[in-house]
């Protein structure tokens, strides 16, 4: 069997694009990837134009050779542009290997460790301005089973949080904690815009209200920084999902400047590179909880990690999207009590659908985080997307 080439889709998704993609194979076989990187989506696809001409004429069951060829020997490597497109492409290659043999990837992984998996719900806030509306929000995700909840309640804050911004901030906090009880999970995301003095005076603020992590406090750049804000709060600090390979991970460890690991499939290498990230952090007696707030492949694909991964925690997951998102590929995942079910179909359990994904042409979005535009996410018209039926066929 030898790689013959790459289809690539970028599609619509609201306030961002799906980068999708298939590696094709000379006897027909293929698999698909998502090498989504939001409001860079035209970058990575010309990456993995680059990358196409490495992997043509290879065999698609030799992941690490590709890999290292492709990154260790390359003299341009790492970022997330390089990274991603590379994610994307060696995503398809386990979902190949996967259709090949017959079994799932997990299976390729060592096989499961749990049946289901954990999750906590980004995006459920969409639209809501007022603590009131957030608090509301909550409490319907709440109803829908979910255990755990992730948010940004800054605003349009950057560096200093003024006093009125950190008044908003904390009677926000304080509404939903208020809405949903004291035994839901609540973790707070900063995006990774503060400086240190600003996440530390936050991080003392938070402890009320027993959150589970205060999560990116400062720019990804300043391990450090991260380290230092660790070292001086007493809740838990998440952080990762900005960092790119084992290399990256190296420092953060050497460092202990997390409680959580963070990586995202879609940006840190790639399956393979997750699971050895995840060694690392086993080896210092750390959870690893993926970043997780893009498309339908990479979920399925973290989902495959999650599932044999044993310091594996919680997954992340938008709670909501388009009304159109069942219609891109054959994506059949449950969702009991805060628990998503494991694709059993061999390869990562999931197809892209063509003829839909051309429907929904790139447009260039830009969701910048520091305006008060992150309730913003997903449109009015937004739903739940848990346990839809795909449409007959599959993939081959």
């Amino acid at each position: 069997m030898k790689i013959t080439g790459i289809k690539t889709w970028i599609c619509d998704m609201y306030r961002t694009n799906w980068v999708v993609l298939k590696v094709l194979t000379d006897d027909g076989l293929y698999g698909v990837g998502e090498a989504t990187l939001e409001h860079r989506e035209l970058a990575v696809e010309a990456a993995v134009r680059e990358l196409e001409r490495y992997i043509i004429g290879k065999d698609p069951h030799q992941i690490e050779r590709f890999w290292s060829e492709t990154h260790r020997d390359a003299y341009w490597r790492g970022g997330p542009v390089l990274t991603t497109a590379l994610s994307g492409i060696e995503m398809a290659l386990w979902d190949i290997k996967g259709k090949a043999l017959g079994v799932p990837v997990y299976q390729l992984q060592g096989g499961r460790v749990r049946d289901t998996i954990p999750c906590y719900a980004n995006a459920w806030f969409a639209g809501a301005r007022t603590p009131e509306e957030f608090a509301a929000k909550a409490a319907a995700t709440v109803a829908q089973g979910y255990r755990a909840l992730k948010w940004d309640p800054f605003g349009s804050a950057y560096l200093h949080l003024p006093a009125g911004d950190f008044r908003a901030a904390l009677d926000c906090v304080t509404a939903v904690r208020e809405a949903v009880g004291p035994e839901i999970e609540l973790m707070i995301e900063g995006h990774g815009r503060f400086d240190v003095p600003t996440a530390v005076r936050i991080g003392h603020a938070l402890e009320p209200f027993n959150v589970a992590w205060f999560e990116e406090p400062i720019p990804p750049g300043d391990l450090d920084g991260l380290a230092e804000v660790k070292r001086r709060i007493r809740i838990p600090v998440a952080a990762g999902e900005r960092l790119y390979t084992r290399w990256d991970f190296r420092d953060l460890l050497a460092r202990r400047a997390a409680d959580y690991l963070q990586p995202d499939l879609s940006h840190c290498g790639g399956i393979l590179e997750l699971r050895k990230i995840a060694a690392m952090a086993e080896c210092h007696f750390l959870p690893v909880c993926p970043h997780n707030p893009i498309g339908a492949v990479t979920n399925a694909a973290t989902l495959q990690i999650a599932a044999c991964t044993p310091n594996f925690t919680w997954l992340e997951t938008m709670s909501n999207d388009v009304p159109y998102r069942h219609t891109l590929t054959t994506e059949t995942v449950g969702l009991v009590n805060g628990q998503m079910t494991i694709p059993e179909a061999p390869g990562l359990g999931i197809d892209l659908i063509e003829e839909e994904l051309v429907k929904y042409p790139y447009q260039p979005h830009n969701l910048r985080h520091y305006t008060g535009q992150l309730t913003q996410i997903r449109p009015d018209s937004a739903s739940d997307w848990y346990g839809t039926t795909p449409r007959e066929g599959g993939s081959k």
